[in-house]
């Protein structure tokens, strides 16, 4: 078995985008249907996918998706006030991408007989020795090593597709991430890997046993960027751009990039709409304070409490020194004396019992 991160040939040109653009001016037609005519340096892979072929299916999924977003009740907040709808849909777009992403892939990996896209119940065990093999050693160096999915685990990892090759005997443990920016510098994006990794090395095992006993000899992990950033395929990280490769379809980047496209044109209608309202509720309440406080009658509101002098100010403190209230030489008395000791009491807060 081999279990490895994704990459591709030094020097290889990714062309998936121009192809899938081109083939609407090549196409051609004949007495018993449809044939197609692309220049060979064009064609990558022996499938194909055009987005005119699957956009019904394409709007579907982002009708249900927009549909999801639109239905969410948010909670008051006092912070957010009149904003926390648009708030609540930005949060819901996060999600919502995402799933988004998966559902869109899965649909047009079917361009590819042999591919099978697995979605459902992909919770893989993360086994403690795979855990002590990829935390200790090189990740190449485990090449061939496979392990029993029933062996003692430690938590599991959930990847969001778990694309198996049957031509090939090789499957893909995809995470598909609507963008690696929020991972920055920090430490998530690795331990992503390490879950990645470690459930490579029981994956053989686990589609056998719960998978109509599907065989393959390689594992491959790639963390999917559906921003499309540089990528780096040593360390296991793709661009959406280079999704052809994964699927060995041709045209499927081009068509992700256009469901990104419409459905980030729905999720701002969205937005502004919402923000429409946000602003047409602020200016009504903006204009009824502003009438309020020109009313005779009632006095404006002194935001920074009481208006006092210096004066004013200083003989209120000097009388609260007088009273013991306020130390304004800052010297006490028992600073010298020893702390007498005291009981600590820990525990969770409750409330205090009055009398």
């Amino acid at each position: 078995m081999t279990t490895h991160t994704l990459s591709v040939s030094t020097g290889e040109v990714l062309r998936s985008t121009v192809a899938a653009a081109s083939v609407f001016a090549q196409r051609s037609f004949g007495l018993g249907g449809r044939s197609i005519s692309e220049p060979a340096a064009l064609r990558r892979h022996p499938h194909i996918v055009r987005f005119a072929e699957v956009e019904a299916d394409l709007d579907l999924l982002i009708d249900r998706a927009i549909a999801a977003i639109a239905d969410g009740e948010p909670i008051e907040d006092e912070i957010l006030g009149h904003y926390v709808h648009i708030a609540s849909l930005v949060r819901a777009v996060s999600f919502r991408e995402g799933k988004l992403l998966e559902q869109a892939v899965e649909r047009l990996a079917k361009a590819n007989p042999h591919i099978t896209v697995l979605t459902q119940s992909l919770k893989l065990p993360l086994v403690k020795a795979a855990l002590e093999a990829v935390s200790g050693n090189d990740w190449q160096s485990l090449d061939g090593v496979k392990l029993d999915c029933e062996a003692p685990a430690k938590g599991s990892y959930t990847p969001d597709l778990i694309v198996v090759n049957r031509a090939r005997y090789a499957a893909y443990i995809l995470d598909l991430k609507r963008s690696l920016a929020s991972y920055g510098d920090t430490s998530r994006l690795e331990e992503l890997k390490l879950k990645m990794m470690a459930s490579a090395m029981v994956l053989p095992d686990w589609l056998y046993k719960h998978h109509k006993r599907t065989m393959v000899d390689t594992v491959e992990v790639a963390i999917v960027d559906g921003a499309s950033r540089p990528s780096d395929h040593a360390t296991g990280i793709w661009a959406l751009s280079e999704i052809d490769d994964l699927l060995e379809i041709d045209g499927v980047a081009a068509c992700m990039s256009e469901l990104r496209l419409r459905f980030g044109s729905r999720v701002q209608q969205l937005l502004e709409a919402e923000a429409r309202k946000a602003l047409g509720v602020l200016e009504t309440v903006v204009s009824d304070a502003a009438r309020s406080s020109t009313m005779p009658g009632k006095p404006l509101i002194a935001l920074n409490g009481p208006a006092r002098s210096y004066e004013e100010e200083l003989k209120v403190l000097l009388q609260h020194a007088d009273e013991g209230g306020y130390h304004l030489d800052g010297s006490d008395e028992d600073q010298d004396d020893e702390p007498e000791p005291v009981r600590i009491r820990v525990g969770f807060a409750r409330r205090l019992c009055r009398h």
